[in-house]
C-alpha cells in the first residue's frame, strides 16, 4: 500500500517536471522573439541613401518651407531694391525660377528615393509581424497538444489511483470481515 502511494506522487511529481520544462522551453522561445524585436538588425545605408533620407527628412519639414520663403522674400526684395550694378537677377526672375526649377528636379527623385526604401522597410515589418504571429499560432496550437497531453496522463494517473484505492478498499473491508 504504502509502494503505491509512493508511486501515484513519483508520477504527479513527474507530471509537474515535465510542465516546468515545457514552460521554460517556452519562455527561452519567447524571450529569443522578443530580443530580435528590441534589436532588430541595423540597415546598411549606401552613402547615397543615407543622402536622401536626410534630403527628405529636411526637404519635408516646416524648417525648410520657412526658410526657402523667407530666402525667397530676400531675394526678391534685394533685387528690386538694389543699385542696378548689384542687381543679379532683375525682375522677371529668371535665375531664380531657374534655380527653384532646378531644386525640384533635383529633390523629387531623391525623396522618391527615400519614400520607396521607406516603403521596403515597411514591408519587412509587415513581413515581420506575419511571420510573429505565425509563430503565435503554432505557439498556441503547440501549447493546445501539450495541455490536451497532460490532461490525458492526469486522467489516466487517476484513473489508476482511483483502482488502486478500490484495491485498498476491498482489502480493508476484507480485513474487516475476518477481524468480525
Amino acid at each position: 500500500m504504502d509502494k503505491d502511494v509512493k508511486k501515484l506522487l513519483s508520477s504527479e511529481a513527474n507530471q509537474i517536471s515535465r510542465l516546468q520544462e515545457i514552460v521554460q522551453k517556452t519562455i527561452a522561445d519567447e524571450k529569443l522573439i522578443v530580443d530580435n524585436l528590441l534589436n532588430p538588425p541595423k540597415d546598411l545605408l549606401t552613402r547615397g541613401q543615407k543622402i536622401s533620407d536626410e534630403v527628405a527628412q529636411f526637404g519635408g519639414s516646416w524648417a525648410f518651407i520657412i526658410t526657402f520663403f523667407i530666402l525667397l522674400i530676400i531675394w526678391i526684395i534685394f533685387n528690386t531694391n538694389a543699385a542696378l550694378p548689384y542687381k543679379f537677377d532683375p525682375y522677371p526672375f529668371i535665375l531664380m525660377n531657374l534655380i527653384l526649377s532646378c531644386i525640384a528636379a533635383l529633390q523629387a527623385p531623391i525623396i522618391m528615393m527615400s519614400q520607396n526604401r521607406q516603403e521596403e522597410k515597411d514591408r519587412q515589418r509587415s513581413e515581420n509581424d506575419y511571420l510573429i504571429n505565425l509563430k503565435a499560432e503554432l505557439e498556441v496550437r503547440s501549447l493546445h497538444q501539450k495541455v490536451d497531453l497532460l490532461l490525458e496522463e492526469q486522467i489516466k494517473t487517476l484513473f489508476e489511483s482511483q483502482a488502486k484505492q478500490l484495491e485498498i478498499l476491498k482489502s480493508i473491508e476484507a480485513k474487516l470481515k475476518a477481524l468480525k
